[in-house]
């Protein structure tokens, strides 16, 4: 078990700290192309795989006791990650857009690439932020979520998977025998309005209306209409265009994840809207 002290040291979070290596692959891959734009699906994909198998089962705990002090090289990553990110978005939207030396299928292997950022960090980040107490980190998660459109992910991963995994109310518990495409479809389809109905619930149980200013969904949508906007005065309509191909390879890979994580798996009915409580065997 690892002790408090041990646990300061940045030594310690440096794994965490790998995703900063996406950050030259993408900047080489956006001014060499060709060839290079395979490194970073390599890099983010690959790299934890091999490591794995050469480093073997790291099976230490930390101390449950741990300070949140102690684990400041852990959450720093997740807090300068998001303007990284925004960087890496937008800055490589208004590149291509000024530059002429990427072919059209270089440019949508760049932003591949960007997706590949968006979704293996930046959503994997959002998730870590938007759980803290702190009004700023669950507002950063909310902007990294924003830059993949998929903002409602907050609210449906907290109010709805949460509560009820393994059951038929949680659309990202896959069915057995259901296939990942037809998975994906039907999670991009129910999603969305589920989160808007748990939150209109939420409002009504406060004796407020469904539109009431205090619903994240003005947040969200706010931000993501931001995102859309940067996006096209950097590069027009194809820069809207990269932008939502980046958001959709971002997510694709968050639901595989989610589709792997439960798949088949279900939670005994108890009765009375009851389910047994999430044990880890709910979880691949």
């Amino acid at each position: 078990m690892s002790t408090p002290a041990e646990i300061r040291k940045p030594s310690h979070a440096l794994p965490f700290w790998l995703s900063l290596g996406t950050v030259p692959l993408i900047v080489l891959g956006a001014v060499a192309g060709g060839w290079t734009l395979l490194l970073l699906p390599l890099y983010a994909w690959q790299l934890v795989t091999l490591l794995d198998v050469f480093l073997g089962r790291n099976e230490d705990q930390p101390d449950i006791s741990t300070n949140d002090a102690d684990l400041f090289w852990y959450r720093l990553i997740t807090l300068i990650w998001p303007p990284i990110q925004f960087c890496i978005v937008f800055g490589t939207i208004w590149w291509v857009r000024h530059t002429n030396h990427l072919n059209t299928a270089e440019m949508i292997g760049l932003f591949f690439g960007v997706g590949v950022i968006s979704g293996t960090i930046g959503i994997v980040y959002a998730h870590e932020l938007m759980h803290q107490k702190s009004r700023m980190e669950r507002w950063l998660g909310d902007l990294l979520l924003a830059m993949v459109l998929y903002s409602h992910f907050r609210s449906e991963h907290l109010l709805v998977h949460h509560a009820y995994v393994g059951t038929p109310r949680d659309a990202v518990s896959a069915r057995y025998n259901e296939g990942f495409h037809r998975y994906f479809l039907r999670v991009l389809l129910s999603c969305p309005p589920s989160a808007w109905r748990i939150e209109a619930a939420r409002q009504a149980r406060a004796g407020r209306k469904a539109w009431h200013r205090s619903n994240p969904f003005w947040r969200y949508g706010g931000l993501q209409l931001g995102a859309l906007l940067l996006a096209w005065a950097l590069g027009g309509l194809p820069g809207i265009g990269l932008f939502v191909f980046q958001a959709f390879i971002a997510v694709w890979q968050l639901e595989l994840t989610n589709y792997i994580e439960h798949y088949g798996l279900t939670r005994e009915y108890l009765g009375n809207g009851r389910y047994e409580p999430v044990r880890p065997h709910h979880s691949w």
